[in-house]
């Protein structure tokens, strides 16, 4: 076999690997998030009806944009997991879920 031919074969292969291995970790990462928004929209006294209408629709594609880049999911898994004391104030969507679960209890 060429040297040549052999050394594209494993750069290819290599490649693939690195592409697979990228898009597994994103598909990861994406599955952590979408738990841990779940959990603290449950802990906020909001329900998996989130979102039935547009416009909160709207505001949860935002709340899911924000946490699937937020960069403190450590602090967030403690917290759910009860290891943190206080509330919520680290979290990127915070006000936007007591927003929600006012909405859902008939505030305004």
């Amino acid at each position: 076999m060429n040297p040549t031919v052999l050394e594209i074969s494993v750069g290819t292969a290599m490649a693939v690997v690195g592409i697979a291995m990228a898009v597994w970790f994103e598909r990861y990462r994406a599955a952590g998030s979408a738990r841990r928004m779940t959990q603290m929209m449950r802990r906020c006294g909001l329900g998996a009806g989130a979102g039935r209408d547009p416009q909160t629709e709207a505001v949860m594609r935002a709340v899911r944009r924000r946490c699937k880049r937020c960069a403190i999911e450590g602090v967030c898994e403690r917290w759910l997991a009860g290891e943190l004391t206080g509330n919520n104030a680290f979290c990127p969507n915070a006000a936007t879920f007591r927003m929600l679960a006012s909405r859902a209890r008939g505030g305004t």
